[in-house]
C-alpha cells in the first residue's frame, strides 16, 4: 500500500473516567460496542486491522465493497465494526464471525451483515494527520464522509456536555456502553490511553458458588470467585467471576473460604458441570455453568472448586452480554445482610430500547 505510513498501527486507547469531564475543549462521541478496526485503503486494496494488529477482513467479507465505495481513494480511518439486529447492537453476533470455516462466515455475513462506524481520519492522500489536532481531524473526517451510505457510517459527535450526558442515558438501550471524551487539541497517539471512556457502572448481588485457585497452584492463593444468579425457576446460573483482589487478600480468602469448602458438592446446583461442559450440554440444559470450553479458552485451565452457596457478594459491573456479565466484575463487599435466594435476575437494570437507526441517521 502506498500510504503515509504502513500497517499495522497501534490504535489510540482510552482510560476509564468516573464521569464526563467538565470545562471546554472536549469532543464527545458514543462508545460503540463492537470490534475496534483501523481501515487502510489504497485504491482497490483494503485492509481492516483489529485492535491487536491482526487482519479482520476474512471475518467480514461483506465490508470490502462498501468501504471501497465510501472511503477516500487513499486513506487510513479509525473506527468500529458493529452488527445491529432488531434495533440494537449485537456483540454476540460479532463473536460468531471469528470462525475458521469460510463457508460459515459467508453464511453469517449474509444473515447478519456488519457495518463500519468511522470516528477518526488518520491519513488521506499523502497527508499523515496523526499530528493534526482532533478538532481539525474531525472536520476533515466529516468532509470525507459527507455522502457515505450504509453500511458505512460517521459516528455522531458533539462539544455539548449536556447532550453527551443525554446520549449516555439514552443510547444504552441501543447497546452502546457509554461515551468517549477526546481533547479537541489532542493529537493521535498510537498505543497511548489519550482518551477518556465513561462507561455505565452498576452493582449486583451474587451468590458465591465456587472459586478457582491462582495459577501458582492449589492451596496457595485464590484466583477468582465464581458468581451465580437465580432465574425465576430457581436455577442458579453462572454469570461471571470477580478477581479484583490484592495479593494479601487472595491469601486471606484461602482461609476465609475454607468452611464453605466442606461437603460443598453435596446437593450443589452445579455438581454435574463436568459431564455437561465437555459437550456443551450447558446450553442444552438451559442453565449457565462454569468450566465450559470454547474456541476462546481452549487449553486454559478452567478447573474450579465448589463452595456451599451460602455467601453473597456485591460486585460492580459495566455491561451484560445476554444473561451474564460481559467482563470481569469488581469486588465491592460481602453482603451478610442478604440471603442467596435474594440474588435474582430481576435485580439487574434493564435499558429502555433506542433504535440504532436513530444513531446511524436512518
Amino acid at each position: 500500500m502506498l500510504l503515509p505510513f504502513d500497517p499495522p498501527l497501534e490504535p489510540m486507547l482510552a482510560k476509564p473516567s468516573n464521569g464526563l469531564p467538565d470545562g471546554d475543549g472536549w469532543l464527545f462521541e458514543p462508545k460503540w460496542d463492537g470490534f475496534r478496526a483501523i481501515v487502510f485503503r489504497d485504491g482497490d486494496e483494503v485492509l481492516i486491522q483489529s485492535r491487536d494488529l491482526k487482519p479482520l477482513d476474512r471475518y467480514f467479507p461483506e465490508l470490502a465493497g462498501p468501504l471501497r465505495a465510501a472511503l477516500p481513494e487513499r486513506c487510513v480511518v479509525d473506527g468500529e465494526v458493529v452488527i445491529a439486529t432488531d434495533g440494537e447492537l449485537a456483540f454476540e453476533s460479532l463473536l460468531l464471525r471469528i470462525h475458521p470455516a469460510a463457508s460459515r462466515v459467508k453464511m453469517l455475513a449474509a444473515e447478519t451483515p456488519a457495518s463500519f462506524v468511522a470516528w477518526d481520519l488518520l491519513a488521506i492522500g499523502d497527508e499523515d494527520l496523526r499530528a493534526v489536532p482532533q478538532v481539525d481531524r474531525r472536520e476533515r473526517l466529516e468532509a470525507a464522509f459527507a455522502n457515505v451510505e450504509p453500511p458505512v457510517h460517521l459516528t455522531p459527535a458533539t462539544r455539548d456536555r449536556a447532550l453527551a450526558a443525554d446520549w449516555f442515558d439514552r443510547f444504552e438501550g441501543a447497546g452502546l456502553d457509554g461515551v468517549i471524551a477526546k481533547r479537541l487539541d489532542g493529537l493521535y497517539q498510537p498505543g497511548k490511553r489519550a482518551m477518556l471512556k465513561i462507561k455505565h457502572q452498576r452493582t449486583a448481588d451474587c451468590v458465591v458458588a465456587g472459586f478457582r485457585w491462582h495459577k501458582n497452584g492449589p492451596e496457595t492463593h485464590v484466583g477468582s470467585l465464581l458468581l451465580g444468579i437465580f432465574d425465576d425457576e430457581g436455577s442458579l446460573h453462572h454469570v461471571g467471576v470477580t478477581s479484583s483482589f490484592t495479593w494479601d487478600k487472595r491469601a486471606a480468602l484461602t482461609e476465609f473460604l475454607a468452611p464453605l469448602r466442606e461437603n460443598a458438592t453435596d446437593g450443589h446446583p452445579w455438581q454435574e458441570w463436568a459431564e455437561w461442559s465437555a459437550m456443551g450440554a450447558a446450553d442444552a440444559s438451559g442453565q449457565r455453568l462454569p468450566g465450559a470450553t470454547s474456541r476462546w479458552n481452549r487449553g486454559k485451565d478452567l478447573s474450579w472448586e465448589a463452595l456451599r452457596p451460602e455467601r453473597v457478594v456485591e460486585v460492580a459491573y459495566d455491561h451484560l452480554q445476554g444473561d451474564r456479565f460481559r467482563h470481569g466484575t469488581t469486588f465491592v463487599r460481602w453482603r451478610d445482610d442478604k440471603q442467596p435466594s435474594d440474588c435474582r435476575y430481576d435485580q439487574l437494570e434493564a435499558s429502555v430500547p433506542y433504535e440504532i437507526a436513530k444513531i446511524f441517521g436512518g
